[in-house]
């Protein structure tokens, strides 16, 4: 899909930006930034799409982003389905490589940052205790003034370009091009009409009508953007989604598989261990015993 470009606003008296949102929801615009962004989700579970990578999200989970590498996270609607008091919690930092100065790059002691801004190209999931360290130096960095500021930041990017214990999310081969306006509201229509109604049929009939295409330019359109057919991407969300009810472990695979939208069983084992590598029940017992 064409991500929007979102322009970061920062204030004129500061190099970076760092926010706290607490909302109704992250929004669904996929889009992208020439700011790396560090997030911190507080609260709020649901999907994320980054890159060519569709997972799912929860709180906690702390996120780096490179440069232009498009993005968007959305609530799974049962998040809210028994408490529609509830809202999201994220903290958002945005910084470009050289908001502390054109000349920080360049020297010899911090050779290992654009090495750590070349991995996150990729995204970055920061686990264990770089991310135990990051969460309340992100709150700090919030409210924090002057060379409190500087201090953090350069103590966060110290704990990343150190860390050992992360995961990259998307592949290498994001090519960025400039869409239109009337692209990306029509693809953000597939993207949201998808992740509403993942649990039930979906013809191509249907989802090139949201799109107000022929079914044939749709899937041609639609293939030329993403690399992959509608329904590949379809069956990432619903698998993404078996994935969190089975880490879930609330409910028998058999009727996950009906939760997610797959009409048999047969169907979702072999479409989970094509997008996954393995069995609904290996996937279970591998992050269970994690």
């Amino acid at each position: 899909m064409k991500p929007q470009f979102h322009k970061v606003p920062v204030k004129l008296q500061n190099s970076y930006s760092a926010r706290h949102d607490k909302l109704p929801n992250f929004g669904t615009v996929w889009h992208y930034h020439p700011e790396l962004e560090l997030h911190y989700v507080i609260k709020g579970e649901g999907v994320r799409l980054i890159g060519d990578n569709i997972s799912n999200f929860s709180a906690g989970e702390i996120i780096l982003l490179g440069q232009n590498l498009p993005h968007t996270w959305r609530c799974r609607d049962e998040y809210f389905e028994h408490n529609p008091e509830l809202s999201i919690e994220a903290v958002v930092i945005h910084f470009l490589p050289d908001c502390l100065g054109p000349h920080l790059l360049q020297l010899p002691e911090a050779y290992l940052l654009p090495r750590l801004f070349e991995k996150a190209q990729t995204g970055m999931v920061i686990n264990g205790s770089a991310r135990e360290t990051l969460a309340p130096l992100m709150l700090a960095a919030v409210n924090a003034t002057n060379l409190d500021r500087l201090i953090i930041l350069l103590t966060m990017l110290k704990i990343l370009a150190e860390t050992t214990d992360f995961k990259p999310i998307a592949s290498f081969n994001q090519v960025l091009s400039k869409s239109s306006e009337p692209d990306n509201i029509r693809l953000n229509k597939v993207w949201t009409y998808t992740l509403t109604h993942y649990k039930k049929e979906i013809s191509l009939e249907e989802i090139a009508a949201v799109a107000n295409l022929s079914v044939t330019s749709f899937c041609r359109y639609f293939k030329l953007l993403t690399k992959k057919t509608y329904y590949d991407f379809l069956i990432e969300i619903r698998v993404s989604h078996a994935c969190r009810l089975l880490i879930e472990n609330k409910l028998p695979t058999e009727v996950v598989c009906f939760e997610c939208g797959f009409n048999n069983v047969s169907n979702f084992y072999r479409h989970f261990k094509k997008v996954t590598g393995l069995t609904p029940l290996l996937y279970k017992r591998q992050y269970l015993n994690t």
